[in-house]
């Protein structure tokens, strides 16, 4: 049914499809489906844009007339990545396309220079985290029409940001309005904790295929987003020759033409098949989010291993693994699952793997909405957010972690009625997983997730921005040093000897950055415990290079950045390396090229003020 409510019949095709030609129509026709005699009204499924909502008319969108101004953008890659997860909803009061835009200078110069759009697809209700996506193909017009969205992208990329698009295939928000048009979008042969499994692998699943892996193409092509990251790609259940992961990733790779673009898998059991290549029976992607390390650093941050956590013990060899291998499970026995868990990887790249402090789903996880900053001390966050930032990994922020936002983020969808209590004992039986979360009076305070003020309370308040420079400037300054230094920039591999890793206590770890120039080597040494009194340390990995002495080259306690001050250091006496620091130490060369060990005692200091440097 067209607007004006004039009636035309569609036309079947063998392959299960339908079509129509209706000459005159133009950008901003409305239209919906009815069938027969049915008196229902339905969205398309492949709506491009839906203003009165997932149940309201679709509109016809000319995605051409957009005038693009990124024709030289080359895309994103997989190396060199710092990625921002962000929620356009929350990222601003205003919760727009349009709004966020405004702020991504502000990312650009801190040093990130690529975006995670959480979900953008249309759904139920006026606000929610958009994993329960009703219309994929439809970004929702709560946060702007669809060339906002256009917009957006192509301000980014003439701030040299790449942008890419968190997408869920594994399972629908409103099944019920597909199954008005074929049951034959789901199956009965899988289930997951979310809804219906899709079917992929079924009869007549070669229509539910297209749907979805023209998705993928469709945000490529149209949208010029530069990659996805693939909601739980366990639950996306195929045992077709192709698997529906490869084909995703076959065909965004085909819509980015010459662009490169960066496909991210979510994968709870942590398969590394995910970004194998398809010669060798994986199935094509970049990279993955490494849970193994986010929670190896939140119990070094908090000190409780509850819950998911209860595998993880915080300690240094943990956080050197992660530095060294990405997944610290690959095959052995995981106990809170009582199995094993992971797949070998030990032959995988760095940036293969996205470490984090922070997403969506673990600031929720509180209970309280709380931020990791508010769980730990600031100088012990400084010291494993310079592990992270620093390490081999891409790093990856969550929106407000550069400004040490205040605002909780809640899990938020707007439902009511009985959906809503299943959603509000859901978030319950969820967090209970935590002995602290079980107390009935924190639970009587915690925020309602269908309500509209936990959205509300959720918004990001960029005064922080402002009020907490030093945080900003603690990030900045440790992307820039990402970035520039080399041997931090060439995203060291330690398969290949470019990094190696050793403990000094449970609390102490040093990372050993080498690179082909003895001067651009670095040395990242962190402590989240208590002082160490270092008289010497029998590991190569703290020799200095050939002829050069270690001088300190950043600190995490610089009072620029809210910390206790930058110490002298001199590595040839006993020094003490400080609780809660992390510390980068550079190679400093002797001018008279003499051996220290050798030297007196006056002419190695002299040597030492010729050089300069605050490390003396």
């Amino acid at each position: 049914m067209i607007e004006g409510n004039s009636e035309h019949e569609m036309m079947a095709e063998d392959s299960g499809y339908f079509w129509l030609y209706v000459p005159g129509l133009t950008a901003g026709a409305r239209y919906q489906f009815h069938f027969g005699d049915a008196s229902d009204l339905l969205a398309d499924p492949a709506s491009r844009f839906q203003p009165d909502g997932p149940s309201g008319s679709s509109v016809v969108v000319d995605p051409t007339r957009y005038p693009w101004n990124d024709h030289d953008w080359q895309g994103m890659s997989a190396f060199g990545t710092t990625l921002y997860e962000m929620h356009i909803g929350t990222f601003t009061r205003d919760g727009s396309f349009a709004s966020a835009r405004e702020k991504l200078a502000k990312l650009r110069m801190i040093g990130i220079n690529c975006l995670e759009v959480m979900p953008i697809n249309e759904f139920e209700g006026e606000f929610g985290w958009g994993y329960d996506g009703t219309l994929l193909y439809a970004p929702t017009r709560l946060y702007g029409p669809p060339d906002d969205v256009r917009a957006f992208v192509d301000e980014a990329h003439r701030l040299g940001m790449g942008v890419i698009l968190d997408v869920v295939y594994n399972h629908f928000g409103s099944g019920e309005r597909f199954c008005e048009f074929t049951p034959e979008y789901f199956t009965e042969r899988y289930s997951n904790e979310w809804g219906k499994s899709i079917n992929f692998d079924g009869p007549n699943s070669r229509g539910v295929r297209e749907y979805v892996a023209k998705n993928a193409a469709y945000w490529i092509d149209e949208f010029h987003f530069d990659g996805l990251r693939i909601d739980a790609t366990q639950a996306l259940f195929d045992s077709s020759r192709e698997h529906i992961v490869t084909l995703i990733a076959r065909e965004a790779r085909a819509a980015a033409g010459q662009r490169q673009i960066y496909l991210v898998s979510e994968n709870e059991p942590q398969q590394t098949s995910m970004v194998r290549p398809v010669e060798v029976g994986g199935h094509g992607l970049d990279a993955l989010w490494n849970d193994d390390f986010h929670r190896s650093a939140t119990v070094a941050l908090t000190g409780r291993s509850e819950a998911y956590y209860h595998d993880h013990r915080g300690s240094a060899q943990e956080l050197v693994s992660a530095a060294k291998y990405g997944y610290l499970f690959q095959g052995q026995r995981y106990d809170w699952q009582d199995r094993p868990r992971g797949t070998p990887g030990l032959d995988l790249e760095p940036w293969h793997f996205i470490h984090f402090l922070q997403n969506h789903d673990q600031v929720a996880n509180s209970g309280t909405g709380a931020r990791i900053g508010h769980m730990t001390s600031p100088a012990r966050l400084r010291a494993l957010t310079a592990l992270q930032l620093l390490g081999p990994q891409t790093p990856m922020l969550f929106q407000g972690q550069e400004f040490g936002s205040s605002s909780p983020f809640y899990y938020f969808a707007d439902h009511d009625g009985e959906i809503a209590d299943i959603v509000r004992q859901g978030r319950r039986d969820f967090i209970s997983q935590f002995p602290n979360l079980r107390d009935e009076k924190l639970v009587e305070h915690m925020a309602d997730p269908c309500a509209r003020a936990t959205f509300d309370e959720a918004k990001l308040d960029w005064a922080e921005w402002e009020r907490n420079a030093a945080i900003v400037r603690f990030h900045r300054d440790l992307l820039h040093l990402r970035q520039t230094d080399k041997a931090f920039s060439r995203q060291a591999c330690a398969r290949d000897g470019q990094m190696d890793g050793s403990i000094l206590s449970s609390t102490a770890l040093l990372l050993r950055f080498f690179a082909e120039k003895p001067s651009d080597e670095r040395l990242l040494l962190i402590n989240f415990g208590n002082d160490i009194v270092v008289d010497s340390l029998p590991d190569p990995l703290f020799a200095p290079p050939g002829g050069h002495h270690w001088h300190l080259s950043w600190s995490s306690e610089e009072a620029a950045y809210g910390g206790s001050g930058r110490r002298c250091y001199d590595f040839h006496k006993p020094w003490v390396l400080n609780g809660d620091i992390a510390l980068v130490l550079a190679p400093a060369k002797f001018q008279n090229q003499q051996n220290v060990s050798t030297m007196p005692l006056e002419e190695w200091q002299a040597g030492i003020s010729r050089v300069g440097g605050s490390g003396t």
